[in-house]
């Protein structure tokens, strides 16, 4: 997505010419949009000049059809070598046909496919032809790429082309000869070298599609119109905005409060049978307080994901995310980036990790930079099921005031930190903000639905995975060492609570508890804080895990545990303004360990993904620590 050429402007087309220069694909599947052909085309004049084996998707078929729009793919395929297959990927019409038809390039069964030259005109063509023969008899010049493509290149001054071929025996002569022809091409057609192969280009599209395209005449815009003078009105468009996002959160917890109680009895029958019908020991203590403390203490929340992804594949699916950009790009011109940087933020608050990959399609390296560095505070969905057990527990009657006070809080802290970073760290460079505002769609229910399981499934998967290894292990580091008298008899719910503080984990978590203390957390919250370095559910299969452990009634919820009183100190660990505290530390301290690497990856250097971790967990326990403090005071 993103890649209209593969001209080393952008990370994306950069990352596609490289990728297609070291994995040498066996046949690429140029997807291509039906309702913006001259577009799209380009890009496939690209990889014709590569002389790839190539299959054009022409998507969203239905679209330029309902238009009143035709085109002859068949005979446009013909003339450009590449065999063009109608598809419609929402309901997956063509689909079958595009995979046939890759096949049968593959195995040379396709009668379409021929070699096609992308006419220059004859003045770059001239210009073509030496370089071209250079590099044919240079054997030691790059051979991923056809030498046709590596000498346009060449003409247009790619700096990745040159890179490639500086090590090349020819290297000399080859710039010498481009520079001279640079020189002629311009001054015979008066125009910058890149801008005469593009309109070449362009000029080739035009004709192929003068003979086999017809666009449409209905007045298919009308709608889209009608409902972009509310949704990007000055006046309208934010309200609706804030509204939508409200809305996503109320329908998160009301809707997902009614599967989350089912899974949460289920979790709590599965635990008393286990306890009812096993004798006791360590397998059984396992069971109960690992793996279904810990993975069952996450899996109720599953419903509430799941809500809060068919709302944000809507919002993509119909068109109305990228009006979100729009809307918002006044507001992120003011913090110094631009409206391209919303995108990843948004889907930030599914998961960070691909958000910042997103980023990829900022083409300021500073904007992106920053956008990198900010998306952490970006609540993710991991962080859904921490929030939805306090704010449940402790602020039922304001459950999604709170919910999106936390979302749009990490929103504040975010722009704070754009705003410092392009103040002391980065000099102001914006790009002009251009973005597409496709039409609006009614997203069909398969897709939609295709989405949200996409990302049930990788939930479960961690369920599977990852939560339920580091469960078994909290589980160890806390069950043991054990007291002699526990092999004797079951211990009592105090020489529960001291055997735990005694533990591998209660030592560790005590060690670290006083730097957080300040912040009203206990070692046992501190241990869960830890835990969720890896993944942050671990935060509340950690709690699942301790507090099922030090209470004997299998039956009762972990928002019950956690608000009854400990039997130590005799008020409970959680309080509403401890609740909050710890909320608002989890929102803001450093991410997984998974979006720390990615930080790492996209913004080039372990430096930055350093910064993240102690920049975000300062950041966190001075705001968690105002909290707490005001808080008492108030109190």
């Amino acid at each position: 997505p993103g890649t209209y050429s593969l001209s080393a402007y952008s990370p994306e087309e950069l990352y596609v010419r490289r990728y297609l220069k070291n994995e040498i694909p066996d046949v690429i599947v140029n997807v291509v949009v039906a309702s913006n052909l001259e577009r799209n085309l380009y890009l496939t004049t690209e990889l014709i000049d590569m002389d790839y084996r190539i299959v054009i998707a022409l998507n969203m078929f239905d679209e330029l059809e309902q238009s009143g729009g035709k085109i002859d793919y068949k005979h446009l395929g013909n003339m450009i070598g590449v065999p063009i297959v109608p598809t419609v990927s929402r309901s997956g019409k063509g689909v079958n046909q595009l995979f046939d038809t890759i096949i049968e390039v593959y195995e040379g069964r396709d009668e379409s496919v021929r070699h096609v030259h992308v006419g220059l005109g004859k003045v770059i063509e001239n210009s073509i032809t030496p370089l071209k023969d250079l590099l044919k008899e240079d054997p030691t010049c790059n051979r991923e790429f056809s030498p046709r493509y590596l000498a346009i290149k060449i003409l247009e001054g790619d700096t990745e082309v040159k890179r490639m071929l500086e090590g090349s025996e020819s290297y000399p002569e080859l710039m010498n000869i481009r520079n001279a022809e640079v020189e002629k091409i311009e001054t015979t057609l008066n125009e910058d070298i890149e801008s005469a192969i593009a309109n070449e280009k362009y000029g080739f599209i035009s004709g192929a599609l003068a003979e086999t395209y017809r666009p449409g005449d209905k007045e298919e815009a009308k709608t889209t119109r009608i409902i972009d003078s509310f949704v990007t009105n000055k006046l309208f468009g934010f309200p609706i905005f804030i509204f939508l996002m409200w809305l996503m959160f109320e329908a998160t917890f009301s809707i997902g409060a009614y599967p989350m109680e089912w899974i949460e009895n289920g979790v709590a029958w599965l635990s008393e049978i286990i306890g009812n019908y096993m004798p006791s020991g360590p397998l059984k203590d396992l069971l109960i307080d690992g793996i279904l403390g810990g993975v069952g203490g996450v899996i109720v929340f599953l419903p509430n994901i799941l809500i809060l992804y068919l709302f944000i594949s809507f919002m993509e699916d119909s068109g109305y995310m990228a009006r979100a950009a729009f809307i918002m790009d006044k507001i992120m011109h003011k913090i110094g980036l631009h409206g391209k940087s919303f995108i990843p933020l948004v889907m930030g608050f599914g998961c960070n990790v691909p958000a910042i990959m997103a980023t990829r399609t900022i083409e300021s390296r500073s904007s992106r930079l920053i956008t990198i560095l900010i998306n952490p505070f970006i609540s993710c969905s991991a962080r859904i099921p921490i929030y939805i057990l306090l704010v449940g527990t402790f602020f039922p009657q304001y459950a999604s005031l709170v919910f999106i006070g936390l979302y749009l809080f990490g929103i504040i802290v975010a722009v704070i930190t754009a705003k410092l970073m392009r103040r002391f760290f980065f000099k102001i460079d914006e790009t002009p903000f251009v973005m597409e505002l496709p039409p609006y769609r009614m997203p069909t229910a398969k897709a939609t639905f295709r989405h949200m399981w996409n990302k049930a499934e990788q939930y479960l998967r961690k369920m599977g995975g990852v939560i339920l290894v580091a469960s078994v292990i909290v589980w160890f580091l806390s069950y043991y060492p054990r007291p002699k008298a526990s092999y004797e008899r079951e211990l009592t719910p105090h020489e529960q609570m001291e055997q735990q503080s005694n533990s591998y984990l209660g030592k560790i978590g005590q060690a670290v508890t006083p730097l957080v203390e300040p912040l009203g957390f206990n070692w046992k919250v501190t241990t869960s804080l830890l835990s969720g370095t890896a993944a942050k559910e671990l935060v509340v299969s950690t709690l699942g895990v301790l507090y099922s452990e030090s209470d004997a009634d299998e039956t009762i919820s972990l928002s019950q545990k956690i608000s009854q009183p400990n039997p130590v100190t005799g008020v409970p660990d959680f309080t509403p303004l401890v609740a909050l505290s710890f909320m608002v530390f989890v929102l803001l301290y450093f991410p997984c360990i998974a979006s720390v690497i990615a930080v790492a990856k996209e913004a080039g250097s372990w430096k930055w993904g350093a910064f993240t971790v102690l920049y975000n967990t300062g950041v966190a326990w001075i705001v968690s620590f105002l909290v707490y403090q005001i808080g008492l005071l108030i109190i």
